[in-house]
């Protein structure tokens, strides 16, 4: 990796392409997303040691919830999992990590592991980690808009006072620069309802390398594409 590569602050991730590498080895959609939670777990160790400060993956959609019973409940298990292999990696890394989306719709214990997770990272000081949970972009801003307009409704808001950076206070990221990178992974080239407001002046990255294949080169090769790209807000080029 050349010494002169510009770190993004912040790359996204839609973890993509679990089951279809399942299935193309002969395994179950779930063997898929149990390897896809071990590449979580290197890309962040590997993010960090590359500069990256912050990592946000999309590890459940507000959508999933239609998938077949059996692989939603597997994939609830390997959550619960997850949670306390995360606990571990966080104190073993400093990593500060955060939840994103609407956890009521979780079962209490998974509830419990998160905050848990949020409480015991929340003063680390290595890789800021964000996992998206039970998210939808679409509903993170509706969520939003419903608690602006309780503080108006208290007499604690005024509609006027309402700006781009009041908004922003109420996301699930509140306090998280917006991302530099999304990269999609399995060659899907859309967003599907991920950090629609976060994703505003992004530089879009999609390869064809399903999510459990994904290395350190890959993401060395997506950083480079960033590099190679003319960054430009409201057509002024940023530094």
């Amino acid at each position: 990796m050349s010494e002169a590569l510009r770190m993004p602050r912040h790359v996204a991730i839609i973890l993509d392409g679990n089951g279809r590498w399942a299935r193309a080895k002969g395994m179950p959609r779930n063997y898929g997303h149990v390897q896809g939670a071990k590449t979580v777990e290197i890309i962040c160790e590997e993010a960090y040691k590359m500069g990256i400060q912050y990592l946000t993956v999309y590890a459940f959609s507000t959508e999933n919830w239609s998938r077949p019973q059996d692989e939603v409940d597997a994939l609830m298990k390997l959550l619960r999992n997850y949670m306390k292999t995360c606990l571990k990696t966080a104190e073993k890394n400093r990593m500060c990590v955060r939840v994103l989306g609407e956890k009521s719709r979780l079962d209490e214990d998974i509830r419990t592991r998160i905050m848990e997770l949020e409480e015991t990272t929340k003063n680390n000081d290595g890789l800021h980690f964000q996992i998206a949970i039970n998210y939808g972009g679409k509903d993170e801003i509706v969520r939003a808009a419903r608690k602006m307009a309780a503080e108006v409704a208290k007499g604690r808001l005024r509609p006027e006072d309402i700006t781009e950076q009041v908004l922003e206070g109420f996301l699930d990221t509140a306090g998280v620069p917006e991302p530099d990178l999304l990269i999609r992974t399995c060659n899907e080239q859309r967003i599907s309802n991920f950090l629609l407001w976060q994703l505003a002046y992004t530089e879009l990255y999609f390869t064809p390398v399903a999510w459990p294949d994904f290395t350190k080169d890959e993401l060395i090769r997506a950083v480079e594409a960033y590099n190679h790209r003319d960054r430009k807000y409201g057509g002024i080029k940023s530094d």
